[in-house]
């Protein structure tokens, strides 16, 4: 590999491990750096990369939010694991559900996402858990699950949807949502890399020299999180969205026409 070409990646790694310490989204410049860089490779070998370099650079940033911010445990340990498992069938499902049927919904869901975000000054500055108990439980399962099951299955926006979920649904502010997303980050990652690993879909070294620079990326996103607060996150928060429906109606209306 020319050397120009793995710095090129190198700092894609960099700046998607800082972007998805704050609010998710890193897979919008790592993926496509590799498909760029490696167009004959076989797509499951350039995701298994992708996962390799992202988990290590997620796990780094849940350690840094577990030190600064209280991790409201009860609510994201079940929704990692039900992530977890229910990924899998995610991954199965795109045998009999083609991607592109479900590209407009998650176009439609970004947007409302988005909007309501906007139009809600206060939506997510203010921490105040909503639910406690069994009813805790069923909500953070049935998010965990659903959102896991999307990873498994597409993908893209997973980071930003588990935030506006914890905020929307838990009473999260915009910090502790995005230190909980770490956590089901983590757990999904893990599931899809099950797979990859065994099956050798990896450019070891390559990933490797990745994870290193998503690991650096993600002490600099998680810094300026917890050193701005919610406000910050917030705003992070709408912009990587704003990128993501621009993508999703870009590919939309390109594969319609």
């Amino acid at each position: 590999m020319p050397d120009s070409l793995l710095f090129a990646l190198v700092f894609a790694a960099f700046i998607a491990g800082a972007i998805d310490a704050v609010v998710g989204g890193g897979g919008l410049i790592q993926i496509p750096a590799l498909f760029a860089a490696y167009p004959s490779t076989a797509p499951a070998t350039l995701f298994g990369t992708n996962k390799f370099a992202s988990v290590f650079g997620t796990a780094n940033a849940t350690w840094r939010y577990a030190r600064q911010v209280k991790m409201p445990w009860r609510t994201i340990l079940p929704a990692a694991i039900a992530a977890f498992l229910l990924s899998y069938a995610g991954a199965a499902a795109v045998a009999w559900l083609p991607k592109d049927a479900v590209r407009p919904l998650i176009l439609v869901l970004l947007i409302g996402a988005a909007a309501y975000t906007l139009f809600r000054k206060d939506f997510g500055q203010v921490h105040r858990p909503a639910h406690s108990g069994h009813r805790e439980l069923f909500y953070a399962v049935l998010l965990g699950g659903v959102i896991g099951f999307y990873d498994g299955f597409f993908g893209p926006g997973t980071g930003s949807f588990l935030i506006f979920l914890f905020v929307r649904f838990f009473g999260f502010d915009f910090l502790h949502a995005s230190a909980g997303a770490k956590v089901v980050n983590v757990a999904t990652n893990l599931a899809a890399l099950a797979y990859f690993l065994p099956n050798g879909y990896i450019m070891l070294l390559l990933a490797v020299c990745m994870a290193v620079a998503n690991v650096a990326g993600s002490v600099a996103g998680t810094w300026l999180a917890l050193r701005h607060g919610s406000a910050f996150v917030r705003k992070v928060f709408l912009l990587v969205v704003g990128v993501l429906i621009i993508k999703f109606a870009w590919d939309t209306f390109a594969l319609s026409s």
